[in-house]
Parts: structure tokens; C-alpha cells; sequence
């Protein structure tokens, strides 16, 4: 059953939502998580820049500064409860074991270390790296670029 049900969810992408296909090409976004993100941000022209998505979904930290004092505190959690637990697998799985060398991974790597590397120092670099991967999703449907998935070396090469 569950074989019948993705082969009618890539049937669902490739007729209805061909936009999926650019979302895609990040591994670790796989069609439920492309149609997902597809279907709760309806038009890409929505957001004047790709970064007010990650705000829209509540990746953001809450705001409480008062005087000197900028506690940290949780994410705001606002937008599509179902979008979010996804993105957020999806940065587990970039930032896992089996994740690919992407420049996306490189970074939540380096924001566990700042961290100490403590299980609260992982949690909080899913969360930011699905942050960016929710930025990263809007640029490319808005743009239909191709992913260059290392773009730090390539870069560093061409200086």
C-alpha cells in the first residue's frame, strides 16, 4: 500500500505540480515534502524577498528584548505545523550521517560546534538549517535555477 500511495503522490507531482521538480534537485526534499512546501505557499511571487518564507513557516526565534537583555527564546511555530515537521526531517537528514556535502550541510555542521556540540546545539542547527532550506526551496521555485549544492569551493576556485 504505501508503494501504491508514492507512486500516486510522483504521479501528482509530475502531472499537477511540475514545480516540484526544481524543489527536488536538494537531496533530502523528497515529493511529499516539494508538493508540501508547493501547495502551502501556493505562489512564490507571495514574498517580496525568499527570506520572509522562513518567518511565515515559524522558524523564527520569538522576540522579548527588553533593555540589555535578548534572552533566547523558541521558535515563533507559526504557519503549517505540517510543512515545518518536514523541513525539519529534511535538515536531519542533510545534517545525518548519510547526509550529502552541501554547503547547507557545512554550515549546520560549523553551528553544532559553536555550540558545543550538545544535543541541544543539534537541535537548534535543524532547526536553522531548515530555516535556510525553506529560503533556499522559495529562491529556487521563484528563480528555477539549477541547485549547485557546493557553491563555497566553486568560488574559492574561480579567486
Amino acid at each position: 500500500q504505501i508503494r501504491f500511495f508514492d507512486k500516486q503522490i510522483e504521479a501528482l507531482c509530475a502531472e499537477r505540480h511540475p514545480e516540484t521538480g526544481v524543489l527536488r534537485q536538494i537531496k533530502g526534499v523528497g515529493p511529499v515534502t516539494a508538493l508540501t512546501f508547493c501547495l502551502v505557499i501556493e505562489d512564490p511571487a507571495r514574498f517580496p524577498r525568499s527570506r520572509a518564507v522562513g518567518a511565515y513557516l515559524g522558524l523564527t526565534r520569538r522576540h522579548d528584548d527588553s533593555g540589555e537583555s535578548e534572552p533566547e527564546l523558541r521558535i515563533t511555530k507559526a504557519g503549517d505545523e505540517f510543512l515545518r515537521r518536514l523541513l525539519i526531517q529534511s535538515a536531519h537528514y542533510i545534517l545525518g550521517r548519510f547526509g550529502p556535502d552541501t554547503d547547507l550541510r557545512r554550515w549546520g555542521l560549523r553551528y553544532i560546534e559553536r555550540g558545543g556540540g550538545s544535543n541541544t546545539a543539534k537541535k537548534k542547527a535543524a532547526v536553522a538549517v531548515a530555516r535556510k532550506l525553506a529560503v533556499l526551496l522559495h529562491r529556487l521555485w521563484s528563480t528555477g535555477e539549477v541547485y549547485e549544492p557546493v557553491r563555497e569551493d566553486q568560488h574559492a576556485a574561480a579567486a
